[in-house]
């Protein structure tokens, strides 16, 4: 991971802009951390710092940061609870300066005891917003794109890829990191995928995705490598994930889609239409390569709210 010298641009002291700059690298490098978290960490850690210099007069040191009060912690929480900072990414600040807590305990034996006493924050539990059958099945097609001025193995690709996100519930990450010797064509009908935390899975790759990945590449002007990417750019090169998103825009415009309707809730689509279908959490959580069975049990959620609705608009004494 590339990053600019962090002594010079943290409101901290030298020992600790050194520190925050080795755990950042440990972040990345040994922990394998994605570079959005790894960069959300360093975030969190440089508001706290600017906090910190802030309500001490100077830019805090080791010392500073691993002595300092529950108080202190409890002021940048409630300031940043007052600039609109959901719970959720309170949270994950708190986690961030634990984590930098740890790494300085590990060199100098020192424990930051006010972290500890701290609570994290409660977060609202935000269910996925997924898109009604017809729409997601909608999306992963080019005809809402035909009357753009855009050549068709354009408009094929984004399809292929969205029939991926919605088809095999993959993330826009994990269809745009597969080479052209993984494409799920023929007979081949399930791709390996690497998803977060470097986790390997299989997934299923149904009939009508299979045809929209061959459609792409019957009309794809690049030869493209065994071991390179499946999906390219308009000049050959790696397809870009917010090539991907803008396609998904312009779908909405045309469908109709609230903002809500992006790549990912194609994802949580997915998830939410086998379980109304009578799929079971235990192998959803597999397709989806949740490590966790309580990450994948938010589609109850979901799946109880859609049934609710349909039930309030149905029934004569709703």
């Amino acid at each position: 991971m590339t990053e600019p010298p962090l002594a010079a641009v943290l409101p901290a002291a030298p020992d600790l802009a050194a520190a925050v700059s080795a755990w950042l690298r440990h972040l990345a490098a040994e922990r394998r951390m994605s570079a959005h978290t790894v960069e959300a960490y360093g975030r969190d850690a440089r508001q706290f710092l600017a906090f910190l210099a802030d309500r001490f007069g100077a830019p805090p040191s080791v010392a500073d940061f691993m002595t300092c009060a529950p108080a202190d912690l409890r002021g940048f929480l409630a300031r940043r609870r007052a600039e609109g900072i959901e719970g959720r990414s309170l949270q994950r600040a708190l986690s961030a300066l634990r984590s930098l807590a740890r790494s300085i305990g590990r060199d100098s034996g020192a424990t930051a005891s006010a972290l500890g006493a701290i609570r994290a924050p409660k977060a609202a539990r935000r269910l996925p917003r997924p898109l009604d059958p017809l729409d997601a099945r909608a999306v992963t097609t080019t005809e809402p794109r035909a009357g753009e001025a855009r050549d068709p193995w354009v408009l094929a690709r984004d399809a292929a890829v969205l029939a991926l996100c919605y088809g095999a519930g993959l993330r826009i990450s994990e269809a745009l990191a597969l080479k052209r010797s993984d494409a799920p064509v023929g007979a081949v009908d399930a791709v390996t995928v690497v998803g977060k935390g470097r986790k390997t899975r299989s997934a299923p790759v149904i009939a009508p995705v299979r045809k929209a990945v061959e459609a792409y590449l019957a009309l794809c002007p690049y030869t493209l490598a065994a071991d390179g990417p499946l999906f390219v750019g308009a000049k050959g090169g790696p397809l870009s994930p917010r090539i991907v998103q803008l396609a998904m825009e312009r779908m909405r415009g045309a469908l109709g889609l609230p903002d809500s309707a992006t790549p990912h809730a194609l994802r949580h689509s997915f998830a939410t239409h086998l379980l109304g279908r009578g799929g079971d959490l235990r192998t959803i959580q597999e397709l989806l390569g949740h490590a966790s069975l309580s990450t994948t049990q938010v589609y109850t959620g979901v799946d109880s709210a859609r049934l609710l609705a349909a039930y309030k608009s149905a029934h004569p004494r709703a």
